[in-house]
């Protein structure tokens, strides 16, 4: 039978785990809402989807904070590239006016 101190710990972390999670949700539709802006500016100024400069100028600053975070750098760069896809893609839909 489960230790019920251990069991009530337990609870308690994923409590907050949870809230965590959530505010990252609610982080990332932020996030999105601003790159949407960016998107339709590029569209509207003819530039280009991606900034590949500034996409690397941004995996340096954030593998910077991620090993300050004592988070894996590798992690943070991989979940950069991941977002910084899908921002793409949404940028190439709104030149195209989809």
């Amino acid at each position: 039978m489960p230790d019920t101190d251990a069991t009530a710990e337990l609870h308690r972390l994923r409590k907050s785990i949870d809230n965590i999670d959530a505010a990252l949700v609610h982080l990332l539709a932020e996030r999105f809402k601003c790159t949407q802006q960016v998107g339709a500016l590029k569209a509207t100024h003819d530039m280009a989807p991606a900034d590949p400069a500034r996409e690397a100028r941004q995996i340096a600053r954030l593998r910077e904070l991620a090993a300050e975070s004592d988070l894996d750098p590798e992690f943070a760069e991989k979940w950069f590239t991941f977002v910084v896809s899908e921002v793409i893609h949404h940028h190439v839909k709104i030149a195209r006016g989809e």
